[in-house]
């Protein structure tokens, strides 16, 4: 219950759905399609720690990526959706790429995914994507259970 609004499936499973087009625009290396996700103000942080603002920023910034590298696709797995307001959610997931030539999770790419999301109108839409690197230093049995994890999934 979130203010006396019981939150339900339906909700958590709007907001994963989310995140899988975003994973799947990232994927088919689609700028458009995954800058088109985020409101105005849309925030996204990359993997080496850069930031895009706004879906025309994140756009500038994915579309020359996708052009001219061949970014691996990602495997993920969502781990919770926690609702903050009836309008607002934190999906939070694991996710690691497999490298071009190889058919497992490549340790060295795992990443924690943080999706903040808000609804406006009946329009749920990303306020925040942040992919950040699950290098776990010092404890290699932490990146050993990540990549365990992701290569179940394949």
């Amino acid at each position: 219950m979130i203010g006396g609004i019981s939150i339900g499936y339906e909700k958590q499973t709007v907001i994963e759905a989310i995140y899988n087009q975003l994973i799947t625009a990232w994927n088919e290396r689609n700028a458009s399609e995954m800058a088109g996700l985020f409101n105005e103000f849309g925030e996204l942080i990359g993997f080496d720690g850069s930031l895009a603002k706004g879906s025309q920023e994140i756009f500038d910034h994915l579309n020359p990526i996708f052009r001219d590298h061949p970014t691996p696709p990602f495997v993920c797995k969502v781990k919770s959706v926690q609702f903050l307001a009836d309008n607002s959610a934190i999906l939070r997931a694991i996710a690691g790429m497999i490298s071009p030539g190889q058919q497992t999770i490549n340790p060295d790419l795992n990443t924690h995914h943080t999706l903040v999301t808000i609804k406006k109108g009946d329009t749920w839409k990303i306020a925040l994507f942040q992919n950040t690197p699950a290098q776990f230093h010092g404890r290699p049995e932490l990146v050993e259970r990540m990549t365990s994890e992701l290569n179940e999934l394949l």
